[in-house]
């Protein structure tokens, strides 16, 4: 937080959307070697039929991921669809690391990232 010329912190609260949150993690995690794509089944189905309908975007910001913000604390789950071939240890510890560090450089304090693989692509 800035502090005010006189040394003392400024009055003021700020808070992040749990949408805000969810894009955050939906790029960390789509950046992540091993993930094929995110969302469950359901989800997944849905898209395919906005896709052909030509909404291609809605929904794409926060698919698969769904976040409690309390304050500056945040919990995520991530749904994704894993890659054949891949450990699903490595993918996940992996999702798990880059969705905590994305979300701490924007000043969040990270209680909980869960991953639930849901699928394997090309299976």
């Amino acid at each position: 937080m800035s502090e005010a010329t006189d040394g003392t912190t400024p009055a003021g609260t700020t808070t992040v959307s749990s949408e805000v949150v969810e894009k955050i993690t939906v790029a960390a995690a789509k950046a992540v070697p091993g993930v094929a794509e995110l969302g469950g089944d359901v989800a997944r189905f849905f898209n395919s039929v906005l896709d052909k309908v030509g909404l291609d975007q809605v929904g794409d910001g926060s698919r698969g991921v769904t976040a409690k913000v309390t304050g500056s604390d945040v919990t995520v789950t991530v749904v994704l669809v894993l890659e054949a071939g891949r450990v699903v240890a490595e993918v996940t510890a992996a999702v798990q690391q880059a969705v905590t560090a994305a979300l701490q450089g924007y000043g969040l304090n990270v209680l909980a990232v869960n991953v639930n693989v849901d699928d394997i692509a090309g299976v």
